[in-house]
């Protein structure tokens, strides 16, 4: 209350305040304040008015002095009584608070167990679908193999065809080659005879000339 005193002294023109009040609070002597101390806890103005006189205040001065000190402490009151709060108003704010955070605080969790479901169903709905990607390359893989599989037995098939009438062709013209082979061995022997022969006559022949020709 005396800072407030001391504090509003100072607010006011000076030319409303004596000598006095123009000093600063620590040039104020500790006299001066434990007087001022007394006038705020006193309770009549009148008190307060000689006090403010015996200081050096004149009657209108501290009669304006002592309205604005009132006024002063009044308008501090009505701030004071404006930005209280009742204990009951508290009380429901720190409840409202609590129940708004743990709405928040579920609203959080469901929404993390939800993302966390939908997480978790994706993951499945991935992994279902590789395994089934993974099923079909498996048949694609096993079908193609199937195919090369078939197709390389049949290949082998018409190879071995192929050889087989190739054999029977080589076998025919071995076949032919020999019959050729024996008829012009059975020429040759004919020729061969009848060039014996032949010699035989021509040798028979030149003999008897011989022979003949001896003779005579």
């Amino acid at each position: 209350m005396a800072k407030s005193i001391v504090n509003s002294a100072q607010t006011l023109p000076r030319f409303l305040l004596p000598k006095l009040s123009w000093q600063t609070r620590s040039s104020i002597p500790p006299h001066t304040v434990r007087a001022l101390n007394v006038a705020a806890n006193s309770n009549g103005k009148s008190t307060k008015r000689c006090l403010l006189r015996d200081e050096g205040f004149t009657e209108p001065q501290a009669v304006a002095m002592m309205k604005v000190l009132s006024d002063v402490i009044e308008e501090s009151i009505q701030n004071l009584t404006r930005t209280m709060v009742l204990r009951e108003d508290a009380a429901r704010a720190t409840y409202t608070q609590k129940v708004d955070f743990a709405a928040l605080r579920s609203e959080l969790l469901s929404a993390d167990s939800t993302e966390s479901s939908t997480t978790r169903a994706s993951h499945e709905r991935l992994t279902n679908d590789l395994a089934k990607l993974n099923a079909r390359l498996r048949d694609e893989v096993s079908r193609t193999q199937a195919s090369v599989r078939l197709d390389l037995n049949l290949e082998k098939g018409r190879i071995r065809e192929e050889a087989n009438v190739q054999d029977l062709k080589i076998k025919e013209t071995e076949t032919k080659i020999e019959q050729e082979v024996a008829g012009l061995r059975e020429k040759l022997e004919g020729v061969k005879f009848q060039t014996l022969q032949w010699l035989m006559g021509v040798c028979t022949g030149t003999a008897a000339l011989i022979w003949v020709l001896g003779d005579c």
